[in-house]
């Protein structure tokens, strides 16, 4: 663009351009701001010319007050200024702590005397394990009605053989006596061969109790599967007479044992003898424990014999 108006300005003649150039600073003079002149002046300034910008002074801001910082704790770790006694009655935590900085510094440095001073607390944390498991099993044995739940649940092969048997008469009566106001309702479908197997194992459970069973086909029944939200065949639901109470017993293919177990619980739960707190406990089992709620209804332990010994000393032998 500046090359052109140059040749035009030279077609003018030399008149005309003596004319331009004389109305040239008249015109610049008049009607150029001064504001123009520094712009063009400073413009050339910046990161463009790799120039640094000015230094902005920020405000002084107050630092946050930090705590100082615990001192480390010392490594220097012996049992030179400890007694037997002392170390048998530590509290737990200082003694763990003592014991791993024993090992560490018979690790690091693996002399006699490290070695033989790790060793010793170790055999005094064994022996104090020990004191604690004879303790217990002391405890235990003497509260038996509190803490041993082998009268109700025995480990021994003649006890496991009749807690069985006790379960299983327990289980069977209450089915059998609940067969006059509850029914099944079994959720099929056409073409399920879940539910063929099922029906199966349900025929067996007719003829050992006697119950009503209703299959509800959830195709040609739709409403009675939404009314009881049943998405998945086979399902068995409990239902009581006269009562809008409902409970599953099984989704999917169900043993007869597992039938009859939960069978039982929805049973013991729909009437109210039980909760969900003590949901599989038996009858038999109630009271002890093996009842978890049984222990709000007895005094307290610790205090049946009188005040607690608040003595931090070991008891004589």
């Amino acid at each position: 663009m500046y090359t052109r108006s140059a040749i035009k300005l030279c077609r003018f003649g030399s008149v005309g351009l003596s004319l331009v150039l004389l109305a040239l600073p008249a015109w610049a003079g008049n009607y150029m701001p001064s504001a123009t002149t520094s712009f063009y002046q400073e413009s050339k300034h910046g990161w463009f010319w790799y120039e640094d910008p000015a230094s902005v002074v920020e405000e002084e801001r107050e630092m946050p007050v930090t705590e100082p910082k615990a001192a480390p704790l010392s490594r220097e770790v012996s049992l030179a200024h400890y007694s037997t006694e002392t170390l048998w009655n530590m509290h737990p935590d200082d003694f763990q702590q003592l014991l791993n900085g024993l090992q560490k510094k018979a690790v690091q440095f693996p002399t006699e005397q490290n070695i033989l001073e790790y060793l010793s607390i170790q055999d005094i944390a064994r022996r104090k394990a020990l004191a604690y498991a004879n303790a217990t099993q002391y405890v235990t044995q003497k509260r038996a009605d509190l803490f041993n739940i082998n009268q109700v649940y025995p480990t021994s092969s003649p006890g496991a053989v009749a807690r069985v048997q006790m379960q299983q008469e327990e289980i069977a009566g209450t089915i059998r006596e609940a067969g006059k106001d509850h029914a099944l309702l079994f959720f099929a479908a056409a073409g399920c061969g879940f539910c063929e197997k099922q029906a199966q194992i349900l025929a067996y459970f007719v003829d050992k109790y006697g119950w009503q069973v209703k299959p509800v086909d959830i195709e040609r029944e739709p409403n009675l599967a939404l009314r009881f939200n049943i998405t998945t065949t086979p399902t068995l639901l409990l239902i009581r007479q006269d009562r809008e109470a409902s409970m599953r017993i099984a989704t999917g293919v169900a043993t007869l044992p597992e039938i009859e177990r939960n069978l039982y619980q929805a049973i013991r739960s729909m009437r109210g003898d039980t909760s969900m707190e003590s949901f599989t406990t038996y009858d038999f089992q109630k009271g002890s424990a093996l009842d978890p709620t049984s222990i709000l209804k007895i005094q307290t332990p610790w205090q049946a014999n009188g005040p607690v010994n608040q003595s931090p000393t070991r008891p004589s032998p």
